[in-house]
């Protein structure tokens, strides 16, 4: 009977990971040798190379990930029962800039796709019509104008109208409010919407007038307003103006576009074991092919840094940068403190039941989407991004607020590493990609992408390649990614305060 096999990350991990489910007493194959398990371990969890003694550093991907509770002896499971995490507090940082190599280039990989180019020189990969309510009180009159909208108008150069529900825009305050006001205006001013409705209902703090200096610098051809109060019949006077911004769409042909003009949003979402393996790197080295062309590649969930961010900070490009960083993470650090919570909780039961044990160790998975590039800018929330290049961008990491908050900065699609799979998709096309073969070949209907066979004999580049290519054809119209085909299209915005 052959051995299982059991995967050592890097040189210098006391860790394994399985690859499938062992028993007690089952020996496992890795590059090292084999080695023989004392209890049974689950897929995707790790097994003790060595023995570990108590207060120990755990290592896996070449960092500490944690430390042991107890004695943990060669074979051994290796997760929350007997390790934990070494963060505590707030900490100190030093810039020490590190030496990245050059992103790599596949041959023959195409420097272009078809997209739309905006009157003010925007480019968008959809040709959509969406509608944006101010506040969450004119939801349902929302979605119903969508539906009666998509009847009539998709089709001939109209990929769609949609709506996006939010519950805020009134009896907010503050810092709230404001957030509101600039994620709902990053998705005004998101060039896959070729004509945006604004829909008001006329008492909201967040009324129209109150919006519009936030959308000064959108061309006045791609946006109407209605405030619904102001009406006699709503769905009327909306659908006078849907058809309007109809005739305005269809003025757009899709076009020859450079990558250089692209904008990927990474995110993971439901990680386990794999997720730091295979899938999170896989897209770390598309992120490389983007940012090689002079595209864009914007990567978030800044809790799930923690751990990890110093490697980040020393990939900044210059010393600005590096503070803006610094900044970043301690304002979430602030944040949660603020809040009374402990800024380390984290993983999530999800992730524990997949192989993660500590922040450390998801974040040093989850940081590998952002590839080998240096950090080039620090998008804040609902602000576009403007610099070509790797940035990071201000939000948390629920996978509905963090994958708005990329739409708000710019993202043409968002690549979504799962390891537990998730339906939800962002406004904007949502690719899936599975840590594992098996959660592909069991949710087909989620999942677009497989990065599961890396650990199967697939290499890194010919995947890379492989779902540069899949990109491609997504931002060209040919594809549409599995929210899109399922209509699972939805926006989070950020919250942290009073609501009246």
């Amino acid at each position: 009977m052959c051995a299982a096999k059991a995967l050592r990350i890097h040189g210098t991990d006391n860790v394994l990971v399985a690859t499938v489910p062992v028993s007690a007493g089952d020996s496992v194959e890795y590059s090292g040798g084999t080695l023989q398990v004392m209890e049974d371990i689950p897929r995707g969890h790790k097994i003790a190379l060595v023995d570990i003694p108590v207060q120990d550093n755990i290592m896996k991907y070449g960092y500490q990930i944690g430390h042991a509770t107890v004695d943990i002896r060669k074979g051994q499971w290796v997760h929350t029962h007997n390790a934990k995490t070494n963060l505590s507090g707030k900490e100190e940082y030093r810039y020490q800039p590190s030496v990245t190599r050059p992103s790599e280039r596949i041959i023959d990989l195409p420097a272009s796709f078809d997209g739309y180019v905006r009157e003010n020189g925007d480019v968008g990969v959809r040709n959509e019509i969406w509608i944006l309510n101010t506040v969450g009180c004119v939801n349902k009159a929302a979605e119903t104008l969508a539906k009666m909208a998509d009847s009539e108008l998709r089709g001939d150069g109209i990929d769609g109208v949609y709506h996006f529900a939010h519950p805020y825009g009134c009896s907010q305050l503050g810092d709230d409010l404001l957030y509101t006001q600039k994620a709902l205006a990053g998705l005004v001013r998101h060039p896959n919407a070729a004509g945006v409705l604004v829909l008001g209902l006329g008492c909201e703090n967040n009324r129209i007038q109150e919006f519009r200096p936030f959308l000064n610098d959108v061309p006045e051809e791609k946006i109407r307003f209605l405030a619904l109060q102001d009406i006699e019949d709503e769905f009327e006077e909306g659908m006078r103006l849907l058809r309007e911004l109809a005739d305005y769409a269809r003025t757009f042909k899709r076009e020859k576009v450079p990558v250089s003009r692209l904008k990927i949003g990474l995110k993971c979402g439901g990680s386990d074991g794999f997720s730091g393996i295979t899938a999170n790197p896989l897209v770390g080295a598309l992120s490389d092919l983007v940012v090689a062309q002079g595209g864009t590649s914007l990567l978030t969930e800044v809790p799930e840094m923690f751990g990890a961010e110093t490697i980040l900070m020393n990939r900044a490009v210059d010393d600005r940068v590096f503070g803006d960083v610094v900044s970043l993470i301690n304002d979430f650090k602030d944040y949660y403190t603020r809040h009374h919570q402990v800024i380390y909780e984290n993983p999530s039961p999800g992730n524990k039941d997949g192989g993660i044990t500590t922040l450390e160790e998801k974040s040093l998975g989850c940081i590998q989407k952002g590839g080998t590039s240096p950090v080039v800018d620090v998008v804040p929330y609902g602000i576009s991004a403007t610099k070509p290049g790797l940035s990071l961008v201000q939000a948390p990491g629920n996978d509905m607020v963090s994958v708005t908050a990329l739409t708000t900065a710019g993202a043409h699609m968002v690549l979504f590493t799962t390891g537990r799979g998730t339906p939800m998709g962002a406004a904007v096309p949502t690719v899936k990609i599975s840590t594992n073969t098996s959660l592909y070949e069991k949710k087909r209907n989620w999942i677009d992408f497989n990065a599961g066979s890396l650990v199967e004999g697939d290499d890194m580049q010919s995947l890379a390649a492989s779902l540069y290519n899949t990109m491609i054809d997504i931002a060209s119209g040919r594809v549409q990614t599995r929210n899109e085909k399922n209509g699972f299209r939805e926006i989070a915005i950020f919250k942290d305060g009073v609501t009246l």
